[in-house]
């Protein structure tokens, strides 16, 4: 799964937000953080962790893809490192919080990635994560002609029931789960199309050319048949913000 994002490394703010989305993560973050330094597993180019950082938290950042990790440094400086998910390169108990935002639908194994969050936490340390599949708040032709990939959107592993299953099998009790800020974008369905088929979206990596040819491309050739297909549409979604917490 790695190997994707390496690929979109250089495009990869472009297509998902950037630096603008890590200042909103990192709003819906703050005011549930514990005391202490931010490890964010998963950091990609390190766009929330920036964010956190400019409101004067300490930030680490972990992931497993370096030319994302090259993205990063430039907003991080050497405060990352090349790790797994499941084998943090940290002391037991030695963080205030570990951040998963948006990135444990990619992780094989959810369970040993929380367990491992909950080894590195301090007493009194949290787990917080921002997950799931992204909610339309408003219907539109793009999100109508998108429809037809709900299960494909929706076949994630990071539901907030996993999450906190996981978690209390580390040693982490339920702090809260409730949806993120809503996360508002402007794009055509032109530059859908031009998303997926790039295989920018997270849910259509694991597909072969055959599955994605027959379940991708007439979506793709759906919305570039849309009116006004360079348009953009102005959207709304939210995922959830789930909290966990090491009390002892």
């Amino acid at each position: 799964m790695s190997s994707a994002f390496d690929r979109q490394a250089t495009e990869y703010d472009a297509a998902r937000g950037g630096l603008e989305r890590g200042r909103q993560a990192a709003r819906d973050l703050l005011p549930h953080l514990a005391p202490g330094t931010v490890l964010d597993v998963g950091v990609g180019t390190g766009a929330v962790a920036a964010a956190l950082h400019a409101a004067d938290r300490e930030v680490l950042g972990a992931d497993l893809s370096l030319p994302m990790l090259h993205q990063a440094v430039n907003r991080l400086g050497s405060a990352v490192v090349c790790a797994d998910a499941t084998a943090l390169p940290f002391a037991s108990r030695s963080v205030g919080n570990v951040l998963f935002a948006h990135v444990l639908h990619l992780v094989d194994d959810l369970d040993g990635a929380v367990a491992e969050a909950a080894r590195v936490l301090r007493p009194g340390g949290r787990l917080l994560a921002l997950h799931g599949s992204p909610e339309p708040e408003t219907e539109d032709d793009v999100v109508a002609a998108m429809a037809v990939l709900d299960d494909l959107q929706r076949a994630r592993r990071d539901s907030p029931e996993a999450i906190t299953r996981a978690g209390r099998a580390g040693g982490l009790e339920p702090v809260t789960s409730l949806p993120a800020a809503a996360h508002p974008r402007a794009m055509s369905p032109s530059a859908f199309a031009g998303s997926l088929e790039r295989r920018e979206p997270s849910f259509v990596l694991g597909l072969s050319e055959e599955e994605f040819a027959r379940r991708v491309g007439p979506v793709v050739a759906a919305l570039r048949a849309l009116p006004d297909p360079e348009a953009a549409r102005r959207q709304v979604w939210r995922v959830r913000l789930t909290v966990l917490a090491r009390l002892r």
